[in-house]
């Protein structure tokens, strides 16, 4: 649990204090009692000063935890002692003087905290009265020299308890609210380990199930056939039969699982391979698009003129950046051939020093961003699908639009690790040819 200090708000306060208690020495100097001139006051306001300043500069209160026990006898019960001493002897020269006993209550119980700042408080309290009553006794009896510094001391001691429940209760609160985001928090963490250990756990028992399994097979057939070389020929060479077999049954395991976890277009193939085969498709859907019926008079039907560029040096990516790219073609094309009713469409890809970026643009129709689609119209999960792919992969998808002005798709995705992009692609494109 934090240490429950004291906020800057009060930090502010005690600063007040000082200058309070600097312009009351000032007071001091100039209301001196009589037959005292004022410069014999000046030696025991700077002892004063010079104790007060001291013991600020060393003893942090602001620092100090408001839980912790305060008040002990070195140093903050001994400074305090020390400025009670030298003010009680600056009362017997300044009757100014009096006027920093309420400034001096709020330190008290500031440095000495609840219990012994209050007994700190009545002594200083008890001092200011007789103070006060002598220096009116000859000319008024009364109780009322008494009276304000009970007064003072009454509204020291509750406005510094007051201030200090005040944080107390704040301080809670804010600890209530990081306790509850560190919940969250770990919540979350909890869920997404939950997950990853599900999809862990499937892939694990479809690989047991299959391809371990038939690893084994094959290591038993080899076995066996190592034992009959020599022996029977006939026997070894149908061990090895078999084995090859299975062998064969796992690659066709292995493709599948490859063809499950990445887009069939990039199977065995690069990614510009796989966008011009994307291109090729949508030339061919676009015959049969109900988007077809929209196109200017005398054109043929489904003349979709669809382009495939790139800027800057190819080179190979993650598989999950390529996907991401490949899915991403895929649904904005797609929009051209349903909605946009486009004569042409480019698809440019851009290498990067640090990212790669896909372009997707089209001369249809075009569309109003801002204009929310109707509850009934078919589809329009596509950008939704588009912008958590983007940011799945640190990246970030924005779409430009107007009616009657076409639409323009980018989705730029962050590649930081080279190593990672210069081999994972290279590998799966070279398994693949090997496969074939």
């Amino acid at each position: 649990m934090r240490a429950q200090t004291l906020p800057s708000v009060t930090r502010r306060l005690l600063v007040g204090l000082d200058v309070l208690v600097a312009g009351l020495l000032v007071v001091a100097v100039l209301r001196t009692s009589d037959p005292v001139p004022p410069w014999v006051t000046v030696l025991p306001i700077a002892v004063f000063a010079a104790l007060y300043g001291t013991g600020r500069a060393t003893i942090r209160v602001h620092d100090t935890p408001l839980d912790a026990a305060r008040g002990r006898w070195w140093p903050a019960g001994a400074w305090i002692t020390a400025l009670i001493v030298s003010w009680a002897l600056l009362l017997q020269l300044s009757e100014g003087a009096l006027w920093i006993a309420f400034p001096l209550m709020l330190l008290q119980m500031h440095v000495l905290g609840p219990r012994r700042g209050v007994l700190a408080v009545v002594v200083t309290t008890v001092v200011a009265g007789i103070d006060g009553m002598l220096q009116r006794a000859p000319t008024d009896a009364s109780v009322a020299p008494v009276i304000g510094p009970v007064v003072g001391a009454g509204v020291a001691v509750a406005v510094v308890l007051g201030l200090e429940a005040l944080v107390r209760e704040s301080q809670e609160r804010q600890r209530m609210l990081e306790e509850l985001a560190r919940a969250r928090d770990d919540v979350a963490a909890a869920e997404r380990e939950a997950a990853v250990a599900t999809e862990r756990e499937r892939l694990a028992r479809e690989i047991h199930d299959t391809l371990a399994q038939g690893y084994s097979a094959i290591e038993l057939l080899l076995r066996a056939a190592g034992g009959s070389v020599g022996h029977d020929a006939t026997r070894a060479r149908a061990y090895i039969d078999q084995a090859r077999s299975t062998a064969q049954e796992n690659l066709a395991e292995a493709r599948r699982f490859v063809r499950a976890l990445a887009p069939a277009d990039l199977d065995g193939t690069t990614l510009l391979a796989a966008l011009h085969r994307i291109a090729d498709r949508t030339r061919a859907a676009a015959v049969t698009s109900p988007a077809a019926e929209h196109e200017p008079a005398g054109a043929a039907p489904g003349s979709l003129i669809v382009r495939v560029r790139t800027s800057g040096r190819p080179r190979p990516l993650p598989v999950q950046v390529e996907a991401a790219l490949v899915r991403v073609a895929q649904s904005a094309l797609a929009n051209v051939v349903q909605h946009a009713a486009a004569r042409h469409a480019t698809l440019t890809l851009s290498f990067l020093p640090d990212e790669v970026i896909l372009d997707v643009v089209d001369d249809g129709r075009g569309f109003d961003p801002d204009r929310q689609a109707p509850p009934d119209r078919p589809g329009g999960f596509g950008l939704t699908a588009m912008h958590s792919r983007a940011r799945e992969l640190g990246g970030s998808l924005t779409v430009e639009a107007g009616p009657g002005d076409g639409t323009a798709v980018a989705v730029r995705i962050p590649v930081h690790d080279e190593d990672d992009a210069d081999t994972a692609a290279p590998t799966r494109a070279t398994q693949h040819q090997g496969d074939r």
